[in-house]
């Protein structure tokens, strides 16, 4: 196909992995919301459960959806559907004001999650419709990082809003235009998507769960989403608990993790993806695990500003190329099952409600320390994983 790492196909794609990043807006949505509303955690981090719950109850139609549609037009379907959650907070919420408030915000997070659902299982096979087999691991890395600038921008422009006139909620209208560009940019691009449709149901998706290995990485994918949404809800609130006299406000700590977390995740992931194109993907997959745990146990021992944010630095540059690799790893397990692994890996991402559990445990326990340790212990699943990834592929 001579569409393969076409430019002019290859860059409305990847623009896509920059609406997909506007999931982790959540993140810095709750903490706002919980300040607006007066929530304790438990009732904010329900609003992580609003958006989501739909990678586990719409990932595997979503793969019926490409099948009848097209990946292209799936993902054009998840733009519309996140532009109208982009659009309910600004014209609906009111900043605390309103006895509608939390609704409007519930509703809007699931929209988003609908829309994030749709684009993250659809997105990743267009990208086999525009790049050649040996460059994707790396292309889904680059895509990791092209997400990552979104997730990094969020925060930065809600914490300038909050201290301007306009107000936090107006991020939300500004993502609403650059989602509008990236639908008619991807619209307006011819994609070859022929030969790509199969009939799937399922019976025959969940099926695949009997491959042990693609059973490891789905498991794997509830734990990174797990551990990233619990994070970016988390870490704010940790850095204001252990550090009181230096972080006085939460668009302070926000800002903090949006340049020690986010824009370092984004730089891995652009390095990881030009490193990914020549280095073994299973060796970099070993490194990344085991700096994340250590990033982690440094967080939990760490009293400081300097060395909370050292300890994040070292678990966004292990974390940043992992989703990309176990990815890779399990589409080349059955690549002509592309559709339905993409669907099935993705429902994985539902482990994001992992937020809503660690509010239950920061309130029975009165501390942020309790949520970071449940998000270590979690983690170390990932560490298990060093082993089963560096064994032979199944027969």
């Amino acid at each position: 196909m001579n569409q393969k790492n076409s430019l002019a196909k290859i860059l409305p794609v990847m623009f896509g992995f920059f609406i997909m990043g506007i999931v982790d807006l959540i993140g810095t949505a709750i903490n706002y919301v919980k300040a607006d509303l007066s929530l304790n955690d438990t009732t904010a981090n329900l609003l992580s459960l609003s958006c989501f719950l739909w990678f586990l109850i719409l990932s595997v139609p979503t793969g019926f959806l490409m099948n009848r549609f097209g990946r292209k037009n799936a993902v054009l379907i998840s733009f519309v559907v996140t532009l109208i959650g982009l659009v309910l907070p600004f014209v609906g919420y009111k900043n605390g004001q309103g006895s509608f408030d939390f609704a409007v915000i519930f509703i809007a997070f699931m929209f988003i999650g609908i829309g994030n659902t749709i684009i993250q299982v659809a997105l990743n096979p267009l990208v086999t419709n525009v790049v050649s087999e040996e460059r994707r691991t790396g292309t889904f890395t680059l895509g990791q990082f092209v997400k990552s600038l979104c997730s990094w921008l969020g925060p930065n422009i809600a914490a300038w809003l909050a201290a301007s006139i306009f107000g936090w909620t107006y991020v939300f209208p500004i993502f609403a235009v650059i989602t509008l560009i990236a639908a008619v940019w991807l619209w307006l691009t011819r994609i070859n998507e022929e030969g790509e449709k199969s009939s799937i149901s399922f019976a025959a998706t969940f099926a695949i769960l009997k491959n042990r290995k693609i059973l490891w990485f789905f498991i794997g994918i509830l734990v990174l989403v797990g551990v990233d949404v619990g994070l970016n809800a988390t870490l704010p609130k940790y850095l204001q608990e252990r550090c009181p006299d230096v972080i006085t406000s939460i668009s302070q700590a926000d800002t903090l993790k949006s340049y020690f977390y986010f824009i370092v995740k984004a730089l891995g992931a652009f390095v990881g993806g030009i490193l990914l194109m020549k280095v073994s993907e299973k060796l970099f997959y070993n490194i990344s695990a085991l700096m994340v745990t250590a990033g982690l146990a440094l967080m939990l021992i760490s009293t400081a500003q300097w060395s909370i944010l050292t300890a994040t630095v070292i678990i966004a540059l292990g974390y940043s190329n992992m989703f990309a690799i176990i990815f890779a790893q399990a589409l080349k397990q059955l690549p002509a099952k592309a559709n339905e692994i993409s669907s099935l890996l993705i429902v994985g991402v539902s482990g994001g409600v992992i937020a809503t559990l660690l509010g239950v445990i920061s309130d029975i326990f009165g501390t942020q320390w309790a949520a970071m340790l449940i998000v270590a212990i979690i983690w170390l699943y990932m560490v298990w994983l060093i082993k089963p990834i560096n064994a032979k592929d199944e027969a």
